[in-house]
């Protein structure tokens, strides 16, 4: 490279461009380095955001970027990746930082931004997102063309996240939990969200004192959560310029602050509140849909996000100790209550619904049961034999975790219930979840503390009255935490109507986890029969025992019990042909050529004569008799027993009377015969007389054999 005064920005740009698809990875890799290190920011400036794109890929999934998800630990890539992207000493970080020394802004159009934070934006309404607070570019074009102007910072940490949900234009390989995405964001959410010790600080200082994390809302400006009437956009936007103090201490972690938002809004905030509370219904598409990498990733964040929470300082757990925390750890306190809550109860009541019903819904299922088991990532050394039955931690059991997280409980178990009853528990994967899900809600001491706070939401309505004027910050209502210190609600009471009525709408029908409306569902009405019928499939073998049915005006339907019966095996229809009986697949056992002829002369025979067997047939005397016994189907002379559905028309149909001849196309019969007329020839018969004979024979075997009316 040349010295950084003998070449202008927009040459060093279209050299690095250059360099990218000529030279090895490793050499353009170490001379990004040096140009970070040489090159002032003013001229950094215009190279940073085709070098994030270069890295993560575009937002439109067009450039691939350096394919983070699939980039394994194995590969001669990965030390070089890892290296250039630490977030302690990596030149990526290192230029970002420059950046943010200098307040650059650099812009993303509104249209990538999930789907209800975009429309609502574009309707003129600002959501209650502090990440889009003061970031609103206005064109003269209108609100269609917004974008949002993002410091480095913010614009690197947004196109990381971007890069996980980014529909991918060419096809890839398979994600992996030891790629070097997963691994980055575990490592970003350590270095940034510390279990031990605060965050390291920026290695550069800000020339201006206006960068600092989200300002406080204005007093006067009301909250636009969903479902709530909103002033428009231009008045908010303006109510919310920057304050010219900002707090000194919040210095201290404004990049842990952003880091989280970012990762909260652009993995999680896909359904909006509104509409989940208006169509709670699996029919319901919307146009987001997650991937198991998504769940991974969300899971991870979930998991660092309670081990965050759980690395408070007992002295500071209690609210009264509240004014005297560290920035740090008043973020530890409310972090998952305040930033994921909402949008992670939306997120999963989504998945519930509509994930597909195989065993890839395991990842959704374990990214539930890691958020409702915070104890499990205390950091603290047990005893796994030890701790197996030991249940939830006594130091929990006074805590509001289930009382101010009740839906995720209790709702979402209902959910997973639903779910149960229309998978395959056959197959060993899906039969491990409901495993783990039982497991889970079976430890010691997790029912009673589910049941205190469905006790604590039945309070009755009257014991709030005299509360109503006491403000509680839902978790939609958020801005930075740190913008205005609201009165802890010590109320438990008051906390989880809070959490369920600002979750599922002022009218929402509750369904006690424990009560009698839920155990109505999977009832011991359902359960003995199902035990009964278990019970007399494997006396009977299982082999002539039919799913639980009803007669229908087509035909047979399965009942809800039918239903769990065939999908769990222990009854099945028996699979077997039902259509016209003259139109079967030609067998191995018959002639492919006797057997066309043979069709063709009885549908001759048929199509003349058949008004003439059917008035034969519908005749009540011997003669009816006879008809019926050799015209009708093999079907309709049977004991009328049904082993699989069918239409009725179709039925009826095949069981008229007609004449067969398919069976002398068997080659059992064609033997029968053949020795038939050789026995006859060794007594002198001829084949007209052997033929007579046989015919004779026929008729009176038939004759005695038919059923006798009495």
């Amino acid at each position: 490279m040349a010295a950084p005064a003998m070449q202008q920005p927009s040459y060093l740009l279209a050299n690095l461009k250059m360099d990218s698809t000529t030279k090895p990875f490793l050499q353009c890799c170490q001379e990004l380095v040096k140009v970070i290190d040489d090159y002032p920011a003013k001229e950094l400036h215009l190279i940073f955001p085709w070098l994030v794109e270069s890295v993560f890929g575009s937002l439109d999934g067009v450039i691939v970027g350096w394919n983070l998800g699939f980039l394994q630990a194995c590969s001669n890539r990965y030390n070089i990746v890892m290296d250039f992207l630490n977030p302690r000493y990596g030149p990526m970080m290192k230029l970002v930082y420059k950046l943010q020394a200098e307040e650059y802004k650099y812009e993303i159009p509104v249209s990538f931004l999930p789907g209800p934070v975009k429309v609502s934006i574009q309707e003129g309404v600002l959501p209650d997102c502090p990440l889009l607070n003061n970031k609103l570019h206005f064109p003269l074009s209108g609100l269609q063309t917004l974008s949002l102007a993002l410091n480095p910072f913010e614009y690197y940490m947004f196109m990381f996240a971007s890069s996980l949900i980014t529909p991918k234009v060419t096809i890839v390989l398979m994600f992996s939990l030891d790629s070097a995405y997963f691994v980055l964001v575990d490592t970003y959410l350590k270095y940034f969200l510390p279990t031990e010790g605060s965050v390291p600080p920026s290695p550069f200082t800000y020339k201006r004192s206006s960068v600092s994390p989200p300002s406080p809302r204005a007093p006067s400006v009301p909250f636009a959560g969903y479902g709530i009437h909103s002033t428009s956009l231009l008045k908010r936007h303006i109510s919310h310029q920057p304050s010219v103090t900002a707090d000194p201490a919040a210095q201290e972690i404004w990049r842990s602050e952003a880091l989280l938002q970012v990762f909260v809004e652009m993995w999680l905030h896909h359904y909006s509140l509104e509409i989940y509370q208006k169509l709670q219904s699996p029919q319901v598409k919307e146009p987001f849909t997650p991937t198991e990498e998504h769940v991974l990733v969300v899971r991870l964040l979930v998991k660092h996000l309670h081990a965050f929470s759980c690395s408070l300082k007992p002295e500071q757990v209690s609210s009264s100790a509240h004014s005297h925390t560290s920035p740090l750890e008043e973020l530890k306190r409310v972090v998952v209550h305040r930033f994921v809550q909402q949008k992670l109860y939306v997120f999963l009541q989504h998945c519930f619904g509509h994930w597909p019903l195989d065993a890839s819904f395991r990842v959704v299922l374990e990214t539930w049961l890691s958020y409702i088991q915070p104890w499990r990532y205390t950091g603290e050394k047990t005893n796994p034999q030890t701790d197996q039955n030991k249940g939830v931690p006594e130091k929990w059991l006074n805590k509001c975790v289930c009382s101010e997280n009740l839906l995720m409980y209790t709702k979402l178990f209902q959910g997973f219930l639903n779910r149960v009853v229309r998978t395959d528990l056959v197959n060993v994967k899906n039969a491990l979840m409901v495993f783990r899900v039982a497991k889970v809600f079976a430890q010691p001491n997790l029912s009673e503390m589910i049941q205190k706070g469905e006790q604590l939401f039945l309070e009755p309505e009257h014991v709030l009255h005299h509360r109503q004027h006491r403000c509680f910050l839902s978790p939609g209502h958020g801005d930075s935490f740190l913008s205005a210190r609201q009165p802890v609600v010590t109320d438990r009471v008051f906390r989880v109507k809070s959490h369920v009525y600002g979750l599922e709408g002022q009218d929402c029908q509750y369904k006690q986890m424990f009560g009698t409306e839920l155990r109505g569902t999977l009832n011991a009405g359902q359960l003995s029969q199902l035990m009964a019928t278990l019970g007399s499939g494997q006396d009977d073998g299982n082999s002539k025992q039919l799913p639980d049915c009803v007669q229908g005006e087509n035909g047979l339907i399965l009942t809800d019990l039918g239903r769990m019966q065939v999908i769990n095996g222990l009854r099945r229809f028996e699979i077997e042909y039902q259509g016209d009986p003259e139109l079967q697949p030609i067998r191995s056992y018959e002639n492919a050529i006797l057997v066309r002829l043979f069709f063709k002369i009885s549908s001759l025979v048929n199509e003349r004569f058949g008004g003439h067997m059917d008035a034969l047939c519908s005749r009540p005397d011997f003669l009816g008799q006879l008809g019926r016994h050799y015209l009708a189907s093999p079907e309709a002379a049977a004991d009328g027993r049904r082993r699989s559905p069918e239409t009725r028309l179709t039925a009826e149909g095949y069981r008229r009377p007609r004449l067969s001849l398919r069976m002398l196309a068997s080659y059992r019969t064609l033997l029968m015969l053949l020795l038939l007329y050789l026995f006859g020839a060794l007594f002198s018969f001829g084949p007209m007389s052997s033929t007579l004979l046989i015919l004779t024979g026929g008729f009176l075997y038939g004759l005695l054999s038919r059923p006798v009316r009495r």
